[in-house]
């Protein structure tokens, strides 16, 4: 039977979500507990595969990764999650189709980006997203892989203020590398007035006029959701769902503390 799972994780302290040799990732906890537990004998053999990856310090609510294996009565949340690390949970799993492939069936990707918002001016951020969505030359906005086309579809981005916090969405039909943290960066220097619309524009133009642009810091984003085509019957865990929520809710209490204690670490002029 093959197996689909909903993987949400924080991404601190993981060198990305791709197994990796000598380095902690997300794929490799993950291989470890199904193997432990028998699920599966290794990821070859199950055809193990994901929805995407990310980078070293991004987060998921949603990744989705599929399998193979002979004892589905195991490859539940609840089990998984007993040899996963807190960081990590599973909290969904749904029998899928023998040649369910999470990435190659993908047909729409969505990304959150969160930041402070304080020092950019939010309507200038949202005039200059608008500019972004439609099919176009994103190779001035990714990590370029060799020959692969930089041709992309953004299906929606979505500029929201949360308090001092900026969320930024991003929706399209699949990413490139570092596209996301790009593209905020390009919205923030736009924000800031670092630069302007007509300079976004040629960013778009990229067969004549090239510029490299830094990816904005890992910590703020976060894979949310993946969609598919045909809606997958999908099974969510009460239990696993609750125990993530604790877990959450022990990282929340640690920032919360420790934003204090940043703020006092500075003397008083």
């Amino acid at each position: 039977m093959r197996v689909a799972l909903k993987i949400a994780y924080v991404g601190t302290g993981y060198h990305g979500s791709q197994v990796q040799p000598d380095v902690a990732t997300i794929e490799g906890e993950l291989f470890n507990a199904l193997t432990q537990l028998e699920i599966i004998e290794d990821p070859k053999t199950a055809r193990f595969s994901s929805s995407g990856r990310t980078d070293a310090g991004v987060h998921a609510r949603e990744q989705i990764v599929a399998f193979d294996t002979d004892k589905p009565n195991l490859a539940i949340p609840r089990v998984i999650n007993s040899k996963l690390p807190n960081s990590i949970w599973a909290w969904a799993h749904a029998e899928v189709p023998d040649d369910f492939d999470p990435r190659r069936w993908a047909i729409s990707r969505k990304y959150r980006y969160i930041m402070s918002g304080e020092q950019y001016d939010i309507a200038k951020i949202r005039t200059a997203s608008k500019m972004l969505v439609g099919e176009h030359d994103f190779a001035n906005f990714c990590t370029k892989e060799g020959d692969k086309s930089t041709v992309r579809n953004v299906e929606k981005i979505d500029v929201r203020v949360s308090g001092t916090l900026t969320k930024i969405d991003i929706q399209a039909n699949s990413f490139l590398w570092n596209m996301v943290r790009k593209i905020v960066t390009a919205l923030t220097m736009v924000g800031s007035g670092v630069r302007d619309e007509e300079w976004l524009l040629q960013m778009l133009d990229p067969e004549s006029y090239e510029e490299g642009l830094e990816s904005s810091a890992a910590y703020g984003l976060t894979l949310m959701e993946v969609e598919y085509p045909e809606p997958i019957n999908w099974c969510e865990d009460a239990y696993a769902i609750r125990r993530a929520t604790d877990n959450v809710h022990d990282y929340l209490v640690r920032h919360r503390v420790m934003a204090e204690v940043m703020d006092h670490l500075v003397p008083n002029e």
